[in-house]
């Protein structure tokens, strides 16, 4: 009888114990960056983009939340697009950040198949229930002052049409610095390490609203 007792005793706590360790499982919010090369750390030491100090500066904070980067360097909102339903199957993330964008314009595509493809992305990672930050991107001045404004604006367009996050732009105080240059790498186009932290201090804020 006793041992019987104990067996039941045992079982129960360990369900209630595995119980626990899956619900604070269910409960860490799971971070999805989908991203291109400003999130893939282009031309960077491996930990020392803005993702990877996010993931340490959770981790030091020991929040329970953690990080997938899906970033790769040259993709596009097709891209991003056509990608995202797999990720969201397969990470089932709380949050999705989408970094998507400046490839579109480097390569002249239309600014209304990026704005399409971003209203998209934050439909689908909002219909399984994630909440969405989008992260916004400027124009160098030479592409013209007219599409360096529709390109800014298109974030901010589907941020308020889909009711997201924003970020408005992701290079504050890098590309907008006394010297431009200083933080970039030779192509001119991505920041070197040590603009990752001023990136990271741009996203983190809104970020932080969504994981509570």
């Amino acid at each position: 009888m006793f041992r019987r007792h104990f067996i039941r005793s045992t079982l129960l706590g360990s369900a209630l114990a595995l119980g626990a360790t899956l619900g604070r499982a269910a409960s860490a919010p799971k971070i999805l960056v989908v991203g291109d090369s400003l999130s893939a750390e282009y031309g960077l030491a491996r930990g020392t983009g803005w993702v990877a100090l996010l993931d340490q500066k959770l981790k030091a904070e020991k929040s329970p939340a953690t990080v997938v980067n899906a970033s790769i360097s040259g993709d596009t909102t097709a891209g991003g697009r056509a990608r995202l339903a797999s990720l969201l199957k397969t990470h089932q993330p709380g949050v999705v950040v989408i970094e998507l964008g400046s490839n579109d314009a480097l390569r002249g595509l239309s600014l209304q198949m990026t704005e399409a493809n971003l209203v998209a992305m934050a439909q689908a990672a909002r219909k399984t229930g994630a909440k969405v930050l989008l992260v916004g991107m400027q124009m160098p001045p030479n592409y013209g002052a007219a599409y360096g404004k529709q390109f800014s604006e298109l974030f901010a367009t589907v941020a308020k049409a889909e009711k997201t996050a924003l970020v408005p732009f992701m290079l504050k105080g890098v590309a907008d610095g006394a010297d431009p240059t200083a933080l970039f790498q030779a192509d001119r186009i991505h920041p070197t390490a040590s603009a990752h932290p001023t990136i990271l201090a741009n996203i983190w804020p809104e970020l932080q609203k969504l994981l509570k």
